[in-house]
């Protein structure tokens, strides 16, 4: 149970990231060899905060492997898809496809399948 929840953090660092990420990309212009392209960039505080998030999964992830078994810690990861879904809904405003739920449910099936000893 404690490695589920570990993963299910570390996958919420990562989904977050990417939805740091994806925000980022609003507010950085073209690309160009020039200061104000750069200076979109290091001002970016969602392009920071994705840094953050991902940098937090890393070592969180870190930890995790030491400490447990890979076989049982890798498939959790697959839980971040799940909370990139549910982010890019209420944070994005994307759609999901009943394709896409049904996905998620066969995730969720998996998740709980891995985790029982």
């Amino acid at each position: 149970m404690k490695l589920f929840l570990l993963c299910l953090l570390q996958s919420m660092l990562l989904a977050l990231g990417q939805i740091f990420l994806k925000m980022s990309t609003h507010s950085i212009g073209a690309f160009g060899w020039n200061w104000s392209y750069f200076k979109s960039i290091l001002l970016n505080g969602p392009l920071f905060l994705f840094g953050l998030s991902f940098g937090s999964a890393g070592l969180l992830w870190l930890w995790i492997i030491k400490h447990y078994p890979l076989s049982q810690a890798y498939p959790l990861n697959s839980l971040s898809y799940i909370f990139g879904l549910l982010g890019a809904i209420l944070l994005l405003g994307e759609k999901v496809s009943v394709w896409g739920w049904i996905g998620v449910c066969l995730i969720i099936g998996g998740c709980m399948l891995v985790s029982m000893k």
